[in-house]
């Protein structure tokens, strides 16, 4: 059988490493001095890609591999692939639903009690000593504070669920109404932030999405709102929430994704109402392992000739 050239496109868990590379010949493009060279010299051999949600394949790239058939993206975003040339090239893609719905969802309830609670600031105030002059500040609650949710995909749904646990009513915004779902629907992010107390942004990254949180809906949100985003950076103008956080403006934000990766706004790290977590949405080693066991049994299904497991293009 002949030996199948895999570009792969950045690191990944040495799970998947191994189980790519018991199969299949891998190309680690990170580790190419020269990442166009590299991609030059073996462009007549690569027929699959695996990428993730930062490191996609856009037209240049997909132009310079006439023998690429499938893309793997070990992600459930795919913002960073052009998925019109795919089509139009006829190559495949598949992503990673379904599996990390819940990490993501349990992380979203987990910073938003982060924020209104404190934790982060109140154990840094137990290990300073601080506990010992005296009580910590009054916080404030979750349970019974409205949750508006930015798409209402299957992790919106999912963080809509475990909110609900908590008493909370439930508002959304999508690009169009779910007729199955009793939750309130607003025709626009403006009015969801303006009737909400805390926003979570859980849409694809798209260009009709990208600074879909801007000034006009961080101050309809408000200095008692707090603004969560597991989606991506983009999502939120990352300027205006600094400025918006510094000024009072809002109330509070927990962010697991930011505009720049890894570069996180300096000005947020003195913020006590701000939860910064480092794009760990997906991070554990359960979740990880299951996607990375989907990005393997794509490629699998598509070399044999056999049906996608989740096909995205």
């Amino acid at each position: 059988m002949e030996s199948i050239d895999v570009l792969m496109l950045c690191p990944m868990i040495s799970y998947l490493e191994q189980e790519l590379q018991r199969r299949y010949n891998v190309l680690k493009l990170w580790t190419a001095p020269e990442k166009s060279q590299f991609i030059k010299d073996h462009s007549a051999t690569i027929r699959a890609i695996v990428g993730d949600g930062g490191h996609g394949a856009d037209a240049e790239m997909i132009e310079a591999l006439p023998r690429l058939e499938i893309l793997s993206s070990n992600s459930v975003g795919v913002d960073k692939i052009d998925l019109e040339k795919c089509r139009e090239k006829g190559i495949r893609v598949t992503y990673t639903p379904d599996v990390l719905t819940d990490e993501v969802a349990d992380l979203a309830i987990g910073l938003i009690l982060a924020v209104l609670r404190r934790l982060c600031a109140s154990d840094r105030y137990v290990r300073s000593g601080k506990w010992k002059k005296g009580d910590f500040k009054l916080t404030t609650k979750f349970t019974g504070k409205t949750v508006g949710i930015i798409g209402l995909g299957r992790i919106g749904m999912a963080i809509a669920k475990r909110a609900e646990a908590f008493n909370c009513p439930i508002c959304y915004f999508s690009r169009t109404e779910k007729p199955d779902t009793k939750y309130k629907y607003y025709p626009s992010v403006l009015e969801l932030a303006s009737n909400c107390q805390i926003l979570v942004v859980a849409c694809s990254l798209t260009a009709e999405t990208r600074h879909i949180v801007n000034r006009e809906v961080m101050n309809a949100l408000g200095p008692k709102g707090v603004l969560i985003n597991i989606g991506r950076g983009p999502h939120v103008d990352e300027p205006e929430l600094v400025s918006a956080l510094v000024e009072g403006r809002l109330g509070g934000a927990g962010l697991d994704v930011y505009e720049h990766e890894p570069e996180v706004p300096e000005e947020l790290f003195s913020l006590e109402n701000v939860v910064l977590l480092p794009h760990v949405g997906t991070a554990t080693v359960e979740t990880r392992k299951a996607m990375a066991d989907l990005v393997v049994g794509n490629l699998e299904a598509h070399f044999s000739n056999k049906p996608l497991l989740t096909p995205l293009v």
